[in-house]
């Protein structure tokens, strides 16, 4: 039987890895540390189902509590590794304790950015959205009538108002970019996302940003933002992005970057030690990029498992990525970085519609919005390498499906 393996994060990088291992027959000793007092779940019907109370946590669950101890994982809840000691191949908990590895896998994910204490983010009523603790103090703060404000024009921000207008609260999202989803979507889909919120009744104000938050007895109630104007508010959700947890890794002298740096195996630059999720720097297309999604954790975790047990296949990631907002659902194939041409296609359906993106004229991803086929479409064009045929693109009463018969 090989060495324990310590696994430092309880997410969904963490116990995939966990979960494929015992998946390949694979019968290590293996420990989860996670800094949460809950067994690991999923993340994304936090912001979602679970706040709009259509779900309850225990649904969110991967695994029952059984589960852990049938499969030989001992998991560590409400506690965190505090350094690692590459040279004894130990970790130090919070507590002082130590726990020794054989290999080391960091799951560690990735944290909100918050507001400076300068303008107010220490003030009480000023939230951001990513674990279940943050979501429990926003379901309280969700009621009908009451006004938020919320920092942040990207899917964090938008389905953060997509929820809250659902709950009848009056929602403004500002955002300081020229738009919404400046960083992540070319402008078209952002025009059909702002129409879609501001067709229920959200406020979104663009090349706005945030001057201070004012306080009365410690709570947030206005908001003085850049133009001058002030908005009296009730609270305040705050998604301006996340970075990776990499201090661990920083500290003990691992390569980082953008991200704790791996290669195609997910190594550091410590062989014992892996990285995986939103907290790693990975290789992709000639370049090196961190994926915040779970489909990358998940995938990245996986194909860790199948390397620990014996296999040799590097991970070659596939991005795809959603954002669920009212009935709209956006799905996307690809990463766009670097993009540099975009086509607009509307879909058969009504209010369905999709964007391809090029770089230097080859294919790199699809925006999909209530356009299941063009997203399912799109993502065997990237899998097998194919190039759209523009003409089909661009002819609106074009089946989609005639794309798969393109030439590469």
């Amino acid at each position: 039987m090989a060495g324990r393996l310590v696994i430092v994060g309880a997410g969904q990088a963490g116990f995939a890895l966990a979960a494929k291992l015992r998946t390949l027959k694979d019968q290590r000793p293996i420990t989860i540390i996670g800094a949460e007092d809950v067994l690991p779940y999923q993340r994304p019907p936090l912001s979602k189902k679970y706040l709009l109370g259509e779900m309850t946590f225990d649904r969110l669950l991967f695994r029952p509590e059984h589960w852990y101890a049938d499969n030989n994982v001992e998991i560590r809840l409400s506690t965190w590794v505090e350094q690692i000691k590459r040279d004894k191949r130990q970790v130090v908990m919070q507590d002082g304790s130590t726990l020794e590895y054989e290999t080391l896998a960091l799951a560690t994910g990735a944290t909100p950015r918050r507001l400076p204490l300068a303008v107010g983010g220490e003030l009480e009523g000023v939230y951001v959205a990513r674990d279940k603790n943050d979501a429990d103090l926003l379901s309280g703060e969700m009621r009908a009538g009451r006004r938020v404000l919320i920092i942040g024009g990207g899917y964090i921000g938008l389905e953060a108002a997509a929820v809250a207008r659902h709950r009848g609260l009056e929602v403004t999202v500002i955002e300081m970019a020229d738009r919404i989803l400046q960083r992540v979507a070319a402008k078209e889909t952002a025009d059909i996302m702002r129409v879609i919120h501001q067709d229920r009744d959200v406020v979104i104000r663009e090349k706005t940003g945030l001057k201070r938050l004012i306080g009365k007895n410690g709570h947030v109630v206005a908001a003085e933002l850049s133009d001058g104007t002030t908005l009296d508010i009730d609270f305040v959700v705050v998604g301006i992005g996340v970075v990776p947890l990499d201090r661990l890794a920083k500290e003990a002298g691992l390569d980082v970057g953008n991200g704790i740096v791996v290669d195609e195996f997910a190594r550091t630059s410590d062989p014992a030690i892996y990285a995986m999720g939103d907290c790693a720097e990975l290789p992709w297309n000639g370049g090196r990029i961190r994926l915040e999604s779970v489909q990358n954790a998940v995938d990245q975790a996986e194909a860790v498992a199948v390397i620990l047990a014996g296999g040799t296949e590097p991970y070659d990631p596939k991005p795809w990525f959603w954002s669920d907002q009212y009935d709209v659902k956006l799905q996307i194939a690809g990463f766009n970085i670097g993009y540099d041409e975009t086509v607009l296609k509307h879909g058969v359906r009504e209010g369905s519609a999709s964007v391809w993106y090029f770089k230097a004229g080859k294919f790199v991803a699809v925006d999909a919005i209530n356009d299941a086929r063009a997203y399912v479409t799109g993502k065997k064009l990237l899998e097998a390498g194919i190039e759209p045929d523009r003409a089909i693109l661009a002819d609106p009463n074009a089946d989609l499906k005639q794309l798969l018969g393109s030439p590469s």
